[in-house]
Formats: C-alpha cells, structure tokens, sequence
C-alpha cells in the first residue's frame, strides 16, 4: 500500500455517508475511521483516522472490497446470466467478485480472502471511483 492509495482512500471516505472503511492488501489491512466532533460553532465536523488492523484481528471482522480504478462495474459475466456472488454467499480467495470496465479493458476484480458476502454495495452498470466500496465481506469463519 502506497501513500497514494492511502490518500484516495481517505478522500473515498471523506465524500461518502460510511463512517468506517477497511482496505486489505499483501497481508496488511488498513482501517479508516470518521469520527464526529462538534465544531466550536455548534455545527458537526469530521476527523479522518487511520488506524493499522493486525491481520490476526482483521480476519474475524468484516472488510470492504473497493474498486481498484475508475469504471463502470458489472455484477455479472452477461446481462441474463446470474450475478458472479450474492449476498450470504461464501467466498474463496481469487474467485471474481465482479467486472469494472474501464477504456474497453475489462478489469476482474478479485477476492482477496476467504469470505463471505454480507453486502452489494453497487448495482451494475453503475460507474464507479478508484477506492469506492464495492462489496462488504466479513472475513472470519461463518456463525453455526
């Protein structure tokens, strides 16, 4: 992770309503908090922080998969065919999660560990920024 993405994804999170965002990569995890304070004129401001996860502790929590560039995201292979994961599924490590089209290249984006879908935070066709949540994994074993 490079100071680059880090900054983007701050901005991601800056613009958007979430309030935390998770960013996994090469084994490390990089966990981006807003939190609220009033200003001195009564009005709420916000506070960006970035806060290292240990993967041990990232590993039973859950993630956001984010979009690695600009694009419009395709949830499935072909319009017609089923979506390439739901809601509730579980994942693997390397299966596609989804295709952002990005200057008729067509970029799989992959997960990066095992898994299981708890989100769809996009619908396909939308286009989409370098950094924006795509899809909300929790990554720790399923509750039996």
């Amino acid at each position: 992770m490079n100071q680059e993405q880090i900054k983007l994804l701050i901005d991601s999170l800056a613009a958007s309503d979430l309030a935390e965002l998770s960013f996994s990569e090469n084994g490390s995890t990089l966990r981006l908090v807003k939190k609220a304070t009033p200003a001195e004129d009564g009005s709420p401001s916000t506070a960006r922080v970035a806060e290292p996860v240990a993967p041990s502790t990232a590993a039973d929590a859950s993630t956001l998969c984010v979009a690695p560039l600009y694009g419009v995201v395709h949830l499935q292979p072909t319009p017609g065919e089923p979506p390439y994961v739901r809601v509730g599924q579980g994942i693997a490590a390397g299966q596609t999660l989804c295709v952002i089209e990005a200057m008729k290249v067509f970029n799989e984006v992959r997960a990066d560990a095992d898994g299981m879908i708890e989100a769809v935070l996009v619908a396909s066709g939308d286009e989409v920024e370098g950094g924006q949540a795509l899809f909300r994994i929790h990554r720790g074993q399923p509750d039996v």
